[in-house]
């Protein structure tokens, strides 16, 4: 099973072929039905990274502080990982794709991590799903035939009891079926879905979405030129090129290339360049260091074909007409490289069965990157295969990480003092 599961990850990754969904834009979520008890308490608790091991997992720098399992979330594989802090008291929320729906964990207290519950998936199950957060909602997509994007008040996790429950979603924007990533500008309050059906109205590009409603996201056009856009980041420009500033620009990873557009005005998004690379095998995502002059880019299947140890790919943005190659990072293990989010100086890339490193780009401006430490959540090998962490999130203030583990689940874990 775990070939055949493999063979047909590898395969959908290349084709990314789903149903497009209806094409009525904005409908509510029915409720699903309840989720049976399952033990809340069940997965590991603290453990500190001690002689290069936190219980089995090796790990340098970084203890674990708790482990959700897939069995307490009734799921089979889990993807995405992203999170959410509640202003109006500070709690931190983790929020996990399964392949049966999204789950919220609350990781505030150290002694007292908690599954709160899932938010079952729109139509059928899937290996791929995606969240991110705008205005204390998540909005969720998957590769699951007629998904299209969830929409769900995260401000209903503050007074959860008898938990874990089953939730309903707030809205569900349906202007796209299938989707593989949804990104979101939380400074234009946009979001662009990305990786939908090839033959849709923008060919798999960028799907054009206002939330600035959350709970009323209007459609409001997308971005066809380059065609199947993987994954994407969308920023406000405040970078080096100064024919830019102010601009709202997409980096798009295209498969065969990364592709940079001009999005600001949505009537009328301009292409601003396109670049390939050598041994190129499947664009797969980028984010910028925080000075925008450096876009930080993985390709997936190098490892795989190619034979790399990780290969990381910098691109000085210094010009954005002009992006220019300015140096490769090889990690330590032969690993596949997925996705990769900045912090400050750091780098925290997820890297498939190597777990997640934290790579030092402090000097990145002189071609210097550094692994500063590890947690692995897959101790069977660090092979090129399509086990382990799906992503990470480095964000909370608290300086908790959130890890998905495609074959475990949910790791919670933090910087050794």
């Amino acid at each position: 099973m775990k070939k055949l599961y493999l063979l047909f990850f590898t395969l959908m990754l290349l084709l990314a072929c789903s149903s497009e969904g209806s094409n009525t834009p904005f409908i509510t979520d029915d409720d699903q039905g309840g989720i049976p008890p399952v033990d809340n308490t069940a997965g590991l608790t603290f453990n500190p990274c001690e002689n290069g091991f936190a219980d089995i997992y090796p790990c340098d720098g970084y203890d674990l502080l708790r482990l959700i399992p897939l069995s307490v979330m009734q799921a089979n594989d889990a993807n995405d990982i992203w999170g959410w802090t509640d202003t109006t008291n500070n709690r931190e929320y983790a929020i996990i794709g399964l392949d049966n729906g999204t789950g919220f964990i609350d990781i505030t207290e150290d002694d007292n991590i908690r599954y709160l519950g899932k938010l079952p998936t729109a139509t059928v199950a899937s290996p791929w799903r995606d969240i991110k957060v705008f205005q204390d909602h998540a909005f969720i997509v998957s590769e699951a035939s007629g998904h299209g994007m969830q929409v769900f008040d995260l401000r209903r996790l503050r007074n959860v009891g008898d938990e874990p429950q089953t939730f309903t979603a707030d809205a569900r924007y349906t202007g796209f079926g299938n989707a593989h990533n949804v990104v979101i500008n939380e400074l234009t309050g946009f979001a662009y879905a990305v990786g939908t059906d090839r033959n849709d109205a923008f060919l798999g590009g960028a799907h054009f979405v206002d939330i600035q409603n959350p709970q009323n996201p209007i459609g409001v056009g997308g971005y066809a030129d380059n065609g199947y856009t993987h994954d994407a980041q969308v920023i406000n420009y405040i970078g080096p090129d100064p024919d830019y500033q102010g601009s709202e620009i997409f980096i798009g990873s295209n498969e065969n290339e990364f592709i940079i557009a001009d999005i600001t005005d949505k009537d009328n998004p301009m292409g601003i360049a396109t670049m390939q690379y050598n041994n190129l095998e499947y664009t797969h995502q980028g984010w910028f260091t925080e000075d925008q002059r450096f876009f930080i880019l993985g390709d997936e299947l190098d490892e795989v074909r190619l034979g790399f140890d990780s290969r990381t790919l910098v691109f000085d943005f210094t010009d954005l007409d002009n992006p220019v190659l300015h140096t490769t990072y090889l990690g330590p293990t032969p690993a596949i490289d997925h996705n990769g989010y900045v912090n400050g100086d750091s780098f925290y890339l997820a890297n498939y069965t190597a777990g997640m490193r934290v790579i030092d780009i402090s000097d990145i401006a002189n071609r210097t990157m550094t692994e500063t430490g590890f947690f692995d959540t897959f101790p069977q090998s660090n092979g090129a295969s399509f086990d382990g962490v799906w992503s990470v999130y480095p964000y909370f203030e608290s300086g908790k990480i959130v890890i998905s583990d495609i074959n475990s689940g949910l790791f919670v874990i933090r910087e050794s003092l």
